[in-house]
């Protein structure tokens, strides 16, 4: 079978995270298929530096994501590799690619959270890609082999939201990278870390839910900071500029910096009103410290009973269970460390691409034992 892979994504986060994590493992698994990556420009060094298997082939396909190009060059750049299968890691795809195919939907937070605020255009143009996408997710879930998601939560919210057949859809949980490690730290970091802290790591988009977090976090009345890590961009800048007490802002962090902030933060917290996916708690976890999150499904699904839920549209609620996670005990902070890491096993990047290659071949008709 020879599969095309949609790497376009391999320098984002999120899907770009998911995209090459899976090119990498299926790269030491399958040794029995043709694949093809298809990566723009910028990442082609990077992309071959990162496959070990000398019979895939890149292809450059500068092609920007929710452009036109990509849904009139991009069909054209995939037939030319006559291809059996293509994995859309992400639900932007061209819809007038008519052969088989499987797509990712990692969430439906745009559906339920279609708001102007999330957006920099003007609500005119907003209005115009909330419609677009529309389209193309109405033509993924309809004209796709398979949709793989990363959770049953997920699943059943596409089923529920959308109609989909629970029977076209696959779980595949996604992983978190514990090569996250100890390494150089920055001075900056270093700073911001020698006063007790509470640690956010995520973007600050609405959904995210980071104003009632910060109004929880003043209304816990413990004497921290609140260090929150995340893109550059024109939501936290936003955020800085009301000049909030006790909070400490950090963009573009190494991976040893994270691990370093996780590890050495009171909790790692997140108020997010709607999640695909719980990254933030297992990387958590896996530096040893403790999550401390809202009482969402995605989080439960991914956490059961070892991390502090609180609920995210009550500010007292946070705060309470804030300043619950600044009064445990070693000892008792040691005990639900103990029970998350019983969790972690579970989740994994090479576990999430056998299953991916599971689907690849029962898309295409090859059923598992033939």
């Amino acid at each position: 079978m020879k599969i095309g892979i949609d790497c376009r994504f391999w320098s984002q986060t999120g899907v770009g995270r998911y995209t090459r994590n899976l090119v990498i493992e299926l790269s030491k698994l399958d040794k029995k298929n043709d694949y093809v990556l298809f990566v723009r420009k910028e990442d082609y060094d990077g992309i071959k530096s990162s496959i070990v298997n000398s019979k895939w082939s890149i292809v450059n396909c500068n092609v920007k994501w929710h452009s036109i190009a990509e849904q009139i060059l991009f069909p054209r750049i995939l037939n030319k590799q006559n291809l059996d299968l293509v994995h859309f890691p992400y639900f932007s795809h061209p819809i007038f690619y008519n052969k088989p195919f499987v797509v990712t939907i990692h969430d439906l937070i745009i559906n339920h959270f279609p708001t102007g605020k999330a957006s920099t255009q003007p609500l005119s143009i907003y209005i115009l890609k909330w419609l677009g996408y529309r389209k193309v997710l109405s033509h993924a879930v309809k004209k796709s082999k398979k949709i793989i998601v990363p959770l049953e939560f997920v699943k059943n919210d596409l089923s529920r939201t959308l109609g989909v057949s629970k029977d076209k859809i696959e779980v595949t949980p996604e992983g978190f990278d514990p090569s996250i490690s100890k390494g150089e730290i920055s001075g900056q970091v270093s700073q911001a870390t020698k006063t007790p802290y509470f640690l956010y790591v995520g973007n600050a988009y609405p959904h995210k839910n980071l104003e009632k977090l910060i109004e929880g976090f003043y209304k816990s009345k413990v004497d921290t900071n609140l260090i929150l890590v995340g893109k550059d961009d024109f939501f936290y800048k936003r955020l800085e500029k009301e000049k909030f007490r006790n909070l400490v802002f950090l963009h573009d962090v190494t991976d040893s910096e994270l691990f370093h902030l996780y590890a050495n933060s009171i909790a790692a917290v997140s108020a997010s009103l709607m999640e695909g996916f719980g990254l933030l708690p297992l990387e958590a976890f896996g530096a040893g410290t403790i999550p401390v999150v809202s009482n969402i499904p995605a989080f439960r699904e991914v956490c059961g009973e070892t991390a502090i839920y609180f609920s995210p549209q009550d500010a007292d609620d946070i705060g309470k269970k804030l300043g619950l996670a600044f009064k445990l005990s070693k000892k008792e902070r040691g005990e639900i460390l103990k029970k998350g890491k019983t969790i972690l096993p579970r989740f994994s990047w090479a576990k999430m691409a056998k299953e991916t290659l599971r689907i690849y071949e029962s898309s295409y008709g090859i059923w598992p034992g033939k």
